[in-house]
């Protein structure tokens, strides 16, 4: 997994519970400093929508893990791991806080519905780094 790390064209932290999805992935041994290390290649996409997450419980643990319950609190938390960070619509007047974080950072519609939507929110993530 660290070599594939490593070797990736575009690293892509998907829009998912920070807790419980995405913090044991980056719990395993090397995988934090893997993504740390590639930072400008790496870009993240928000699953908290207008203060909310798009499905799940994420908004009942991250306050216990000190995470805001918002697209730029989860962005700040993973403000060492990705250097661009994708937003819904909704939260586009978040977009200086990010930003003030030193990231690149772009709202869109991110509530994928379909395989084109999905495409969409993809391509913007994507041209975040380009």
């Amino acid at each position: 997994m660290l070599a594939s790390i490593a070797e990736a064209d575009i690293i892509v932290v998907c829009p998912s519970n920070p807790v419980v999805s995405i913090g044991p992935i980056l719990a395993i041994p090397g995988v934090r400093d893997a993504v740390t290390s590639r930072r400008g290649a790496a870009v993240g996409i928000s699953g908290i929508v207008g203060g909310g997450p798009v499905s799940g419980m994420a908004d009942k643990l991250m306050p216990a893990a000190g995470i805001e319950v918002t697209a730029a609190g989860v962005a700040e938390h993973y403000r060492e791991l990705v250097s661009a960070w994708l937003l819904d619509d909704v939260d586009r007047d978040l977009v200086p806080r990010v930003e003030s974080l030193g990231m690149r950072c772009a709202a869109t519609d991110t509530i994928m519905v379909d395989d084109d939507r999905a495409e969409a929110v993809a391509r913007a993530a994507l041209a975040l780094l380009t």
